[in-house]
């Protein structure tokens, strides 16, 4: 008997050793990392200026996808944070845009809108935000169902939606409110702020960097990657009657949104990160035996990309100022839990067109459409042809709503009117393809934008008509630019992965962003979100 008693304790030793040796294999923190409108080709193109410790530091010591996309369309912010940590595309999350029309409201819902839940911090018009709709579990859900909610979840940016849908059902989220200079949350999460997040909140920090001139971070006859800094193509802020620097924030701001202007420039992202290293120390993120994550978005490089264009000096500036927030963070992970202990990744919610005039000014073919005056013009034929009445419901996102509930009056076949207003559209300059939601929901497309579009229709919430605009067209004005394409220059967004277990080295092997949570999963050993339809990456999860 004390014979077999040994042996099993024995046995219970070195199992129960080999047991915590491997629940102790897990990175302290994840920081899943979302930078706002980043195309892939600003990691190269902007290299040589990168400090070692920034940017330059995870393309170099992590594992880069150099060929990874958006796998549906529209490349919106909201759908694209929403795929990231779903691993999946709108067809199943349900997030199908920033807003989108509803046809049983009337009207438009916006992605986080919660009207439930009103806000803590911030003010009023800024709180009715949770993640509620989004219709399946997120990574960063799946990491805390894993171990009873032990581990913690945050989301911070300055978007809303940039916070509130990374961090999942589960998680917390913090978000600016641009009207007070609060970081804020909502009765979602919270009856009232935390005490660190109101210490954080009454340094006043916003006020602190509005009260400066925006100039360059290097001279600005050194930034040769970008064109002129006075043209035509940018947009200026009100009150300046040019797009160039030196830019007197604190008497810009006036015209400009007030504290709201710090979204606008690059410090904008400063001030994410000061407050996501606060709420790494404030929550004792990585300090309770489970791995935590913090979801963090920069959502400046997005305003400051539609104001002034991949081109401009500004934009330049802001990822030049951006790798420096990148160095100060990697160095507080490296500080507070040691190297190879925290696991980093980079993407994007989308990338971004180049402006339209600027292109067509380098006679390459491009334009703006008028999303207006189609509208108009689809009005008046279905009444010319149909009879009157309001036939088209509405129009966004690329998406036509007829109005059903007529068309079942008047006892017009849907189909065929659906099949004449894509081919009516066909007529207009700037639109290339247009799809019937029948088409959608009948035909398996396996590839073009006809796949894109539907792994981005959802049934219950997609128009009867979806557009597709000439490579290099926007619905936009002459200056400034946008997104929302499946063309590469939309989809094309950096996959990188840094740290813990994560093998240097680089693919150039086609991936998708909905390839970044199964990866998570793969390497944490839990489960795979709810609707996920991606794929591991192989490279990092099954490195030798």
């Amino acid at each position: 008997m004390k014979r077999t008693g040994i042996l099993i304790i024995l046995f219970l030793l070195t199992f129960g050793s080999l047991f915590a040796q491997k629940n102790e294999d897990k990175p302290k923190l994840i920081v899943g990392i979302v930078v706002d409108q980043m195309r892939h080709e600003y990691l190269n193109k902007f290299y040589d200026r990168y400090s070692d410790g920034g940017l330059k530091r995870l393309m170099n010591e992590g594992f880069v996808m150099k060929n990874g996309h958006y796998n549906y369309i529209p490349t919106y912010t909201g759908p694209g944070h929403a795929s990231v940590y779903t691993g999946t595309t709108p067809a199943t999350h349900g997030i199908i845009g920033n807003d989108w029309y509803v046809r049983k409201l009337n009207g438009s819902v916006y992605c986080a809108e919660d009207s439930t839940v009103t806000n803590v911090g911030g003010t009023v018009n800024s709180g009715q935000i949770s993640p509620r709709n989004l219709l399946t579990t997120t990574i960063t859900d799946e990491l805390r169902m894993s171990n009873n909610q032990r581990s913690k979840v945050v989301g911070v940016a300055i978007k809303d939606r940039g916070a509130a849908l990374p961090a999942g059902h589960l998680g917390d989220a913090y978000w600016y409110d641009g009207d007070n200079g609060e970081f804020m949350t909502s009765t979602y999460y919270y009856e009232s702020l935390p005490d660190w997040a109101k210490e954080f909140n009454a340094k006043k920090l916003p006020a602190t960097y509005l009260n400066q001139t925006w100039e360059t971070l290097y001279p600005i006859d050194t930034y040769i990657q970008s064109i002129d800094d006075n043209n035509d193509f940018e947009a200026p802020f009100s009150g300046k009657d040019t797009p160039t620097f030196p830019y007197d924030l604190a008497k810009l701001q006036e015209t400009n949104g007030g504290l709201g202007m710090i979204s606008s420039t690059p410090f904008g992202n400063t001030l994410t990160l000061d407050f996501a290293l606060a709420a790494i120390e404030g929550e004792h993120l990585g300090e309770n035996g489970e791995t935590d994550f913090l979801a963090l978005s920069f959502s400046s490089t997005d305003y400051v990309g539609h104001r002034f264009g991949p081109t401009s000096k500004e934009l330049e500036d802001t990822y030049l100022r951006l790798d420096q927030d990148f160095k100060r963070l990697l160095e507080f992970l490296d500080n507070k839990y040691g190297k190879d202990e925290y696991l980093v990744f980079l993407s994007a919610d989308h990338a971004v067109a180049d402006i339209a005039t600027y292109m067509e000014s380098q006679n390459v073919p491009a334009g703006n459409v008028n999303m207006g005056y189609i509208t108009g013009q689809l009005k008046g034929y279905t009444s010319q042809k149909y009879g009157e009445g309001d036939w088209i419901e509405n129009v966004s996102n690329g998406q036509v709503f007829i109005n059903e509930k007529l068309v079942t009056e008047k006892g017009v076949d849907l189909v065929s009117l659906e099949n004449d207003l894509a081919n009516f559209l066909l007529k207009f300059n700037g639109i290339k393809e247009a799809y019937t939601a029948t088409s959608m929901r009948n035909t398996a497309f396996t590839q073009g934008s006809a796949h894109l579009l539907q792994m981005g229709y959802n049934q219950k919430a997609s128009g009867n008509v979806l557009i597709i605009l000439d490579p290099n067209w926007l619905s936009g004005g002459s200056r400034g630019t946008s997104h929302g394409t499946g063309f590469t220059y939309d989809t094309n967004v950096p996959i990188v992965f840094f740290g813990w277990h994560v093998p240097q080295g680089s693919s150039s092997r086609y991936a998708t962003i909905t390839d970044i949570a199964p990866t998570l999963s793969m390497m944490l050993d839990i489960k795979l979100p709810s609707g996920s339809t991606g794929q591991p990456i192989l490279e990092i999860t099954d490195k030798k």
